[in-house]
């Protein structure tokens, strides 16, 4: 063997023989392979901890192809989902995804693959086995070659769906603070020791104050406080230290500009601040204001009930002794006045009656055909035979005023009314009530040139136990319950009424009745 042969070699390659190698590219050839065989092995082993950790992570796991095509789940996802490796060849990751959030899933998707960049994105995963759905967060990562090229995406699914009923249920609550920080009906301030360092919108406007007061510090609890009420609120303040809440109670604000506000007020101890309270105030003006009407009612039915019955006590003394004399025509003069007060008397206890029977929703009607234009003519004749200072004018025109109705009820409308007129309008000689017709309505007008209705007061002369006068003006008797029980017999019968009136010019009462029952 020459030098030649001694430094070169063949080998078999797919059965046929090559050309001969020189031993320095025979021992690369070898070394290379080595090589090769090494980072297969490495390759392999890598393949196998990836798996090993993929299947030990409480994630699903996933692997996609450079062109997001899913070759690898592990074992959870496959659990989860109900995905067999069977599926693989038409498996579309989409499926899995609620209906709602596949587009922009997909969307994420494609961008991450075309620009290569991390992929994230929340959505819910169907469960395979229950079919509910769970939240998760979808993240992929890109893996590259020493190119640079992406060779594969290797991914993870971890379930956030406490977290997001959390959040859910957190940002409910938000929203539900913020409709009641936002309520036109309940005000809400933040207290630290005695300084309201914030307050909503309702709060400021029930109290007068501005934003610029709350910032400078103006607003404090025991400034704004009544005075006789500022030992009852001290305790309110001991009994939140004491229980983290308080029961509600009654007090008094003094507003900015000096007046006072009824409020019922409510309060908790912020927990997450042990120097912070939060206050729920409510406007209790209304119900202080009806407290008053009742409180002024009862004052008045017994006035008003008493001067008849102490009245008729004194007719019937009056009358034993002229009887006791046989002096028959002073006698005929005493029945005369106690009969004009039994009928004041009877006529209160009815209004009391009827209010009651309102109250409950027990009032009687009757439904028939009712001449208006009559019940008018007859309340005209009783009133006049009782009241000798007004003249009563009456003017009809149109058809006959004919409608559906209870005749009783709406004859005790028309007394109310012109009674009412007469009584408001001392200074006058006439009350002036038209008649009108149409096809649908019957309106009647009631006017008297008296002392009018204050602007303010005319919408609340129709509510329970509102007096139009003030309660020392004796010369105008009445309990506030008569225009109240004439609007709800107006309004059962799908009637209207209304009143223009001028202070020192007198008032005018429309009615307007439509003709058939419904």
């Amino acid at each position: 063997m020459g030098p030649h042969e001694r430094n070169s070699y063949c080998m078999m390659l797919n059965g046929k023989r090559t050309r001969h190698l020189t031993l320095p590219l025979w021992k690369a050839l070898i070394k290379h392979i080595a090589a090769q065989k090494r980072t297969e092995q490495q390759l392999k082993v890598s393949e196998e901890n990836f798996r090993v950790l993929a299947e030990t992570m409480p994630q699903l796991v996933w692997t996609a192809q450079p062109n997001g095509l899913h070759e690898y789940t592990n074992q959870h996802w496959r659990d989860y989902t109900g995905f067999t490796p069977e599926h693989r060849q038409r498996w579309d990751y989409l499926q899995f995804l609620h209906p709602d959030d596949r587009a922009r899933n997909q969307v994420l998707w494609q961008h991450a693959l075309d620009m290569g960049e991390l992929f994230a994105c929340e959505g819910r995963l169907r469960n395979g086995q229950t079919g509910e759905y769970r939240w998760f967060l979808t993240r992929g990562v890109p893996i590259r070659d020493d190119a640079g090229q992406v060779v594969r995406w290797c991914g993870t699914c971890t379930d956030i769906d406490d977290q997001k009923r959390t959040e859910e249920g957190l940002l409910q609550s938000q929203e539900r603070v913020n409709l009641l920080m936002n309520s036109s009906i309940i005000g809400i301030n933040i207290i630290e020791g005695e300084q309201i360092v914030d307050a909503n919108d309702t709060f400021l406007r029930m109290t007068g104050y501005t934003r610029e007061d709350l910032r400078e510090g103006r607003m404090n609890v025991r400034r704004m406080t009544a005075p006789e009420y500022l030992a009852r609120t001290l305790q309110a303040h001991q009994e939140l230290a004491t229980r983290q809440s308080v029961t509600p109670y009654e007090k008094e604000y003094i507003c900015k500009d000096g007046s006072r506000l009824p409020v019922l007020v409510g309060g908790v101890l912020l927990g997450h601040h042990p120097y912070q309270s939060i206050a729920f105030v409510l406007d209790n003006s209304a119900h202080k204001e009806l407290e008053q009407r009742k409180d002024h009612f009862l004052g008045m039915a017994s006035h008003e009930l008493k001067t008849p019955i102490t009245s008729l006590k004194l007719q019937t003394q009056l009358l034993r002794k002229q009887l006791a004399k046989q002096d028959l025509h002073n006698a005929e003069r005493a029945l005369s006045r106690m009969e004009s007060q039994l009928n004041t008397v009877i006529r209160l206890v009815g209004e009391l009656l009827d209010l009651s029977k309102i109250q409950a929703g027990k009032l009687e009607y009757a439904q028939e055909t009712v001449n208006l234009g009559d019940v008018l003519q007859e309340v005209v004749e009783i009133v006049q035979q009782t009241q000798t200072t007004h003249t009563i004018v009456v003017d009809r025109a149109g058809h006959p005023p004919f409608l559906v109705g209870d005749k009783a009820r709406l004859g005790q409308v028309l007394l109310n009314l012109i009674s009412n007129a007469i009584k408001y309008s001392p200074g006058a000689d006439r009350v002036e009530v038209d008649i009108k017709t149409s096809e649908e309505a019957v309106t009647l007008n009631v006017r008297d040139h008296g002392i009018g209705i204050p602007r303010e007061q005319r919408e609340k002369i129709f509510e329970r136990f509102y007096r139009a006068v003030a309660p020392h003006q004796r010369a105008f008797p009445g309990l506030g319950m008569g225009l109240y029980i004439v609007s709800e017999i107006v309004k059962h019968h799908r009637g209207t009424i209304t009143v223009e009136s001028e202070r020192g010019k007198g008032s005018t009462f429309h009615v307007t009745l439509p003709r058939k029952s419904p």
